[in-house]
């Protein structure tokens, strides 16, 4: 097949998962081209089958925004007419679903077949789509895809929700590298980033309010008064110069490391005891998955798609949100017992066995034939 995969390039979730399915692809044997505003993160283009098409913004005195959607429909419809494309694969209803449904309409007029198939990573649907203003837009573009997916049953529960949805939704988890993301031993990072008696705790996100950092650093806080320890903190975001300050103010800023954003990150996992992520929300938990791959046990908050990914009371402990004394108790039954934490380690490895990529994207094939299958005459 020729697939175009429409994602955002960030380090989010959504980019990573979207970069990562379609260089999959390509492996075996699909011509993949991406189209986004910058090359993604994760992108590798040494690979004759994967291609990359940059969305050129044209800026208007008129308009106090560029119109995003408008370049990325054109550029779609370009690339469609040019390359052969059979079905374009849209992370998120708006705004990639929305032009992708918009360039078919453009394209069926000249007689050319497409189909759109669109995943529901989280944001466009709990946070974006709640808002009434774009209920109808974000409705219309699960129920004219050809194919929906969503990366979780929680998320595809709250789509039913809050949406009208005529469309059925199938659910396609995330996925993971095993091969990438395993325990490397010995990791080059494990005393590099710690003393040599220290347990090492981990956090990775974009640091936004709805990861709940803050409540990452007051956790450690916890642990560190009985367990030496340090706090691993990957990613930034909005939130890092008051997580910086409430180091500071918590007396904890010597054993407190952030990190930045990294590319290696399963290098540092493998350099954990454990990962914390009481995110107020997560429509599937990737960081997570990542962490058990590893074979690092996670302690997170039962919010959203990650209790289907992090089993309570076997890879690791769900608490409720802002828990912090729940949260750090949890962690502690684990940190003080070295060989309660091996038994979670090991069955954390064998829970991200079940989301291994060679698993998930022959799911992701079959729907594109099914969606293809049901794509009306031009």
């Amino acid at each position: 097949m020729k697939i175009a995969v429409v994602c955002y390039p960030t380090y989010g979730g959504s980019g990573v998962v979207a970069t990562e399915l379609g260089m999959g692809l390509a492996q075996k044997g699909h011509e993949v081209h991406f189209v986004s505003s910058s090359q993604p993160a994760r992108l590798d283009l040494l690979n004759a089958r994967v291609h990359y098409h940059e969305v050129a913004m044209l800026h208007y005195p008129v308009f106090e925004h560029s119109p995003y959607l408008l370049a990325l429909t054109s550029k779609l419809v370009d690339v469609v007419r040019h390359e052969g494309i059979e079905l374009v694969h849209a992370h998120y209803a708006i705004p990639h679903a929305t032009a992708a449904l918009l360039a078919r309409d453009i394209l069926n007029r000249e007689g050319i077949r497409l189909g759109v198939v669109t995943t529901l990573h989280g944001t466009d649907v709990t946070l974006v789509g709640k808002d009434p203003g774009y209920e109808p837009v974000v409705s219309h573009a699960i129920n004219l895809s050809d194919g929906v997916t969503a990366v979780s049953e929680s998320l595809r529960h709250d789509t039913l929700a809050h949406f009208h949805v005529e469309k059925p939704i199938q659910v396609i988890p995330n996925f993971i590298d095993l091969e990438r993301f395993r325990q490397r031993i010995p990791c080059r990072f494990t005393l590099a980033l710690a003393g040599e008696n220290q347990k090492r705790l981990i956090h990775i996100s974009n640091f936004r309010k709805v990861k709940r950092v803050d409540t990452v650093i007051r956790v450690f806080a916890l642990i560190r008064e009985q367990i030496p320890a340090c706090l691993l903190l990957v990613g930034d975001g909005p939130e890092r110069p008051r997580c910086e300050q409430l180091c500071r103010e918590l007396g904890i800023a010597s054993d407190v490391r952030f990190l930045g954003k990294q590319e290696a990150v399963e290098e540092i996992l493998s350099a954990g005891d454990l990962f914390l992520l009481p995110s107020e929300t997560e429509s599937f938990g990737l960081a997570a998955l990542e962490a058990l791959a590893c074979g690092v046990p996670v302690v997170s908050s039962r919010s959203g798609g990650l209790p289907e990914v992090n089993v309570d009371g076997v890879t690791g402990f769900l608490t409720d949100v802002d828990d912090v004394p729940g949260m750090a108790f949890a962690a502690m039954r684990l940190l003080k017992d070295d060989a309660l934490l091996k038994d979670f380690r090991h069955a954390a490895r064998k829970q991200a066995e079940r989301f291994d990529i060679h698993r998930i994207l022959p799911l992701y094939e079959e729907a594109y034939r099914h969606a293809l299958h049901h794509v009306p005459a031009g």
